[in-house]
């Protein structure tokens, strides 16, 4: 059946033969409600065509039914025009709408700046507009003490993928030093000797957990790079005279 705008959730009490207050815990997924009882509801929701409308839901509690995910500006603009697209970004609103949907949310996906003094400002004017019930920080907002402690101060829950350290946020990471060392290690294995390693922006946490696994693989007879660079991408070896 289409959705239809004039259904209310008093329609969907009377088809199921419940309370109206039944039919919200329902909705925003509350406790109490037996399983016969909440596939009832479901079915008259999706007999009737019933749509929850967000606002009456965000005045009914204190939720707001919104995750915000926060990336950043300069590098998913760059990488969008040049064509390379973001990877990564796609799979993580990929998941994160999959989730938010089960669980009868909505992600919300903003860019802001790289530098703190912007992102701040950016990231208070966003939530203090759609007022979200978490946030997602992507590297390097994700490393950026400033944003977490601006969230933390508000109670404001958050998550941070690529980094760790088991404070006031949900850290989603993997082993990057663990990575960078078992990808050295396996070169040395297969007789390479001269081992460069490119280094990612060094304001993402996650770089220099790569480098400290580079560097910490054994060296294997060969020669190791004097400098790891991850500006200009000009990396020299210390044997053998000539730059790389």
């Amino acid at each position: 059946m289409s959705k239809r705008a004039d259904i209310t959730i008093d329609d969907v009490a009377e088809a199921a033969g419940v309370s109206r207050q039944t039919v919200s815990r329902v909705i925003n997924r509350g406790p109490h409600v037996k399983p016969l009882v909440r596939d009832r509801v479901q079915k008259a929701i999706d007999s009737l065509g019933y749509v929850p409308n967000l606002s009456a839901r965000r005045m009914a509690g204190s939720r707001s039914y919104l995750i915000l995910a926060i990336n950043d500006r300069k590098r998913t603009i760059e990488n969008w025009a040049a064509g390379r697209g973001n990877d990564w970004v796609d799979q993580m609103l990929f998941g994160g709408m999959t989730e938010c949907e089960r669980q009868g949310y909505h992600l919300l996906f903003e860019l802001i700046d790289t530098e703190t003094e912007p992102a701040l400002r950016q990231l208070a004017n966003v939530s203090g507009a759609l007022r979200p019930d978490g946030v997602i920080l992507t590297p390097p907002h994700s490393d950026n003490a400033a944003l977490c402690a601006w969230l933390t101060e508000r109670s404001i829950p958050f998550a941070r993928i690529g980094h760790r350290d088991g404070s006031h946020s949900v850290d989603v990471f993997m082993d990057e030093a663990g990575a960078a060392y078992e990808a050295t290690r396996g070169l040395i294995a297969l007789r390479h000797s001269r081992i460069a390693y490119i280094a990612g922006a060094p304001n993402y946490g996650a770089s220099a957990q790569r480098i400290a696994g580079y560097e910490q693989a054994p060296e294997g007879g060969g020669s190791r790079p004097r400098d790891v660079d991850g500006g200009d991408r000009r990396v020299q070896f210390s044997g053998g005279g000539r730059d790389y």
